[in-house]
């Protein structure tokens, strides 16, 4: 049996690269979005995902089985509400990811309207506007394959007439609705929006459509209900202008930017987002003041404590990391490569091998004669001031100061992640950490024998983030004290205090 999505008289958050992940889908929705649509993920890399219950969070998780990342997360928060939308050349992937999702999402929505050349170039976004047949195969395929609503987003072209006559081609599919930019692939935010071009396809098609393009005047709720009006439609799209606050979908006007950052960092911290991640949405909702001394650290800010940090909310993300940490879930810490990448040995500068399809297999045994000393330490950049007080070079030092032979070092490349050893004075030195390139798998490894050679301190390591706490050591017991600092979902109560998974710290 199919389900249904009514999309007149919606407001809904826009498709953002970066933006739409579960903590801001979340907050529109708090703030009185009524659909959210997630960035755009490419086919491929959804179909490369494998499909996770994550029993701690109480989301499901789509990981990449290269890297570990979260590709997509879910939470029942969002039941009914969050649509996918997916960059797709491929009927045959497009079916295949629809099937594979259409239990954990509302609708699923095909990005016609991507102006980035490295949509186009594959054959994606706007450039199915210019190949039919493809663009109507895609969404017959999609129709046809799966329970729940299929939508698209285009770009108005050049020629209005040539505009209205695609989007009846495409509304022929049996599409539920459309969304119309009122730009073309040439224009960019700064110009005009052509919301005459908007409201004549929408007064041309029988299905809904949600006008999009107008944040330019967009700054409260009100303003979205005149766009809408202005371009003949009854449903709105919002970008930008709820990238910068996504408060403006509030009816009583929206919230101080900081209120706002504020919930932001809450629900990034409940919800285990990326670092990265949270950190580049905080600076596009900053804006102008990235320069200003708030900025600046954020700016240099690495880990989630030190954005919260910024914010006075360090202590609630540190307490939150470690009940995750203590709950025992895999984060971003037990990430290991599930594919060899070509022999699996040492990788010299500048090597990418080629990842091939096989997997992992078990390590073989260690037969080096040199000792293996091992800790899970990860190399946070912000940490270190300068160069000269890098890892690599404080070890380098501690060798000239005590009349030793430089360390050599030696990094494996599996998938996209790398692993480092150091052969120093007898002894062999690494992380049990991943990391995401060959200088910090390097500078992992020598945290790891400065603190083995007493140079780095263990309490530091762990104050600092680089470490995490023994589960049985202090922290563990402080943890235990606050556990009243949990802050929920938009609806949600904490009814058997269970604890959450690691927030990724690196």
């Amino acid at each position: 049996m199919k389900s249904d999505i009514d999309y007149r008289n919606k407001l809904v958050l826009a498709p953002m690269v970066r933006v739409g992940t579960l903590p801001m889908r979340l907050l529109a929705l708090e703030y009185g979005a009524d659909l959210v649509y997630t960035e755009e993920i490419i086919d491929w890399k959804l179909l490369r995902a494998e499909r996770h219950t994550n029993e701690v969070l109480g989301t499901i998780d789509y990981i990449d089985t290269t890297d570990g990342t979260v590709v997509f997360r879910t939470c029942p928060h969002e039941r009914g509400k969050v649509v996918l939308q997916i960059g797709t050349a491929s009927a045959e992937r497009a079916v295949a990811v629809g099937q594979m999702m259409q239990n954990d999402v509302a609708a699923i929505d095909v990005n016609m309207g991507c102006p980035k050349d490295f949509s186009i170039k594959g054959g994606m976004g706007v450039a199915l506007l210019y190949d039919l047949p493809r663009a109507k195969a895609i969404l017959e395929g999609l129709v046809q394959g799966v329970r729940i609503p299929v939508t698209c987003k285009i770009r108005v072209m050049p020629d209005l007439d040539e505009t209205v006559a695609l989007a009846k081609e495409l509304q022929s599919t049996g599409i539920r609705a459309i969304g119309v930019h009122g730009r073309t692939k040439m224009e960019r935010p700064r110009d005009p929006v052509n919301e005459g071009a908007i409201a004549r396809v929408a007064n041309a098609l029988h299905i809904p459509v949600i006008a999009n393009g107008g944040s330019q005047s967009i700054t409260r709720r009100h303003d979205i209900l005149r766009f809408a009006q202005r371009c003949s439609t009854t449903s709105v799209m919002v970008a930008r202008a709820a990238e910068w606050n996504c408060s403006v979908f509030r009816a009583d006007g929206p919230l101080p930017l900081d209120d706002v950052i504020r919930r932001y960092l809450e629900l990034s911290v409940r919800y285990d987002n990326s670092p990265s991640n949270t950190k580049y949405c905080v600076q596009m909702m900053l804006r102008s003041l990235q320069e200003s001394p708030i900025g600046r650290r954020l700016l240099d800010s690495q880990t989630m404590q030190q954005i919260c940090d910024i914010w006075e909310m360090g202590e609630y993300c540190r307490e939150t990391q470690l009940r995750y940490h203590f709950a025992g879930i895999k984060g971003r810490r037990a990430c290991r490569p599930r594919t060899q990448s070509g022999d699996g040995g040492p990788v010299a500068e500048g090597n990418e091998p080629t990842a091939s399809k096989k997997r992992c297999l078990e390590e073989s045994p260690d037969s080096d004669p040199e000792p293996l000393n091992e800790e899970n330490v990860c190399f946070i950049r912000s940490n270190f001031i300068d160069d000269n007080s890098l890892p690599k070079s404080k070890l380098y030092l501690h060798a000239v100061r005590n009349g030793l032979p430089r360390a050599q070092y030696e990094v494996q490349q599996k998938d996209k992640l790398f692993r480092a050893t150091i052969r120093f004075d007898g002894q062999r030195y690494t992380s049990s950490f991943w990391e995401k390139n060959k200088r910090y798998a390097e500078q992992a490894a020598a945290l790891v024998c400065l603190l083995k050679r007493g140079v780095e301190s263990r309490d530091e390591l762990i104050r600092n983030g680089a470490m995490l706490p023994a589960k049985n050591g202090p922290a563990a017991a402080v943890v235990e004290l606050t556990d009243s600092s949990k802050t929920d979902a938009p609806g949600e109560s904490e009814t058997n205090g269970e604890a959450r998974p690691m927030v990724e710290s690196c």
